[in-house]
């Protein structure tokens, strides 16, 4: 059997991960620092990111300003705003990669998949005819195609007003 390595993922793996009263997303929320943290645009009420540990090259989340687990807390221009922008990051996807479809969801709660229990966000998973492989099922190994920084640049470009 071959070995395949995925030495980035370690970084992640070994990471203290520190009880705080803010999410990950609040804090990147209140970052200036959109290219260290992948965020591809800032709206008035949400922003989006490319996932640092995608499932697939492109996927990206669309967050709430506002940290909250509950759909119910957001007003319906925070809602609407959400839902807006990924319908925007969708058509960004689109002009640059060619997906053939797309998976966009919201996991609530930890049993239903949140890794951020404390912060909804909407993932955006572009996806192409036979992009499900033997490396991340049996390998638990994700191929990129372009770095991450590369493809921010070039969402925030398509995204830009």
């Amino acid at each position: 059997m071959e070995t395949l390595h995925a030495p980035w993922r370690i970084e992640y793996i070994l990471a203290p991960k520190p009880q705080l009263d803010e999410s990950l997303f609040t804090r990147i929320a209140q970052s200036s620092d959109d290219g260290a943290n992948l965020v591809i645009v800032r709206e008035r009420t949400c922003y989006a990111l490319l996932n640092r540990y995608p499932y697939n090259g492109g996927h990206l989340m669309i967050v709430p300003y506002k940290q909250t687990a509950d759909m119910n807390d957001l007003t319906e221009e925070e809602l609407t705003d959400l839902w807006k922008l990924t319908r925007r990051c969708v058509n960004a996807l689109t002009a640059l990669m060619r997906p053939e479809g797309f998976n966009i969801g919201i996991n609530l709660g930890r049993v239903a998949g949140a890794g951020i229990t404390e912060h909804l966000h909407v993932h955006v998973v572009p996806r192409w005819n036979g992009d499900t492989n033997f490396m991340p099922v049996i390998a638990n190994t994700s191929v990129l195609p372009q770095a991450l920084e590369d493809l921010a640049a070039q969402l925030r470009g398509v995204l830009a007003p």
